[in-house]
């Protein structure tokens, strides 16, 4: 069942058809009358208090993390053609988020104590392509247990995965 068209979307499309040329035999779409503004009654604005100061004022919700720069194109095109070696692969297929995110920092930690440079995650990419875990890995990287321990991030490769895995470029160890 189709819905009633608004008087925007009306207005909206008689525009856009006033700038074409109608068919052989097509008249030219008449808009409908403009509807008369309804004026509202004005209302008194209602006096609001301010929270009251202390742990029950609301506060806007923390931002989050950015996520870590990208990996240079110089070492991405290494790691990519398998120059610079995958030291470690983490696979978070069927992980919760919780688990995963566990997971993650443990392994990045891990990795960089390994003396790892260059690592593999693979994350899958969903159902349709739009994964949880897809989108808040990179997110968990910038966050503080593995935000020192990240140079970068980058998807991978195809060979690697493609859009379903992610390189992550790790710093030396001392360098945070």
């Amino acid at each position: 069942m189709k819905r009633p068209l608004r008087p925007e979307e009306v207005r909206l499309w008689a525009q856009v058809a006033s700038t074409v040329r109608p068919a052989h035999g097509r008249a030219v779409p008449v808009p409908p009358p403009e509807p008369e503004p309804v004026a509202a009654p004005l209302k008194a604005p209602k006096a609001t208090r301010p929270p009251p100061p202390g742990p029950m004022a609301r506060r806007a919700p923390p931002k989050p993390p950015a996520a870590p720069d990208r990996i240079e194109p110089n070492r991405y095109r290494r790691i990519a053609r398998d120059g610079e070696a995958m030291e470690q692969r983490l696979d978070l297929h069927g992980f919760t988020q919780d688990r995963a995110r566990t997971a993650l920092h443990g392994f990045i930690e891990r990795a960089q104590a390994n003396g790892a440079r260059s690592v593999l995650i693979i994350t899958g990419k969903g159902v349709q392509g739009d994964g949880i875990l897809r989108r808040q890995v990179p997110e968990w990287l910038a966050e503080a247990p593995s935000r020192s321990r990240v140079a970068g991030v980058s998807f991978a490769d195809r060979r690697h995965g493609g859009e379903g895995a992610l390189y992550v470029a790790l710093k030396r160890l001392g360098k945070s």
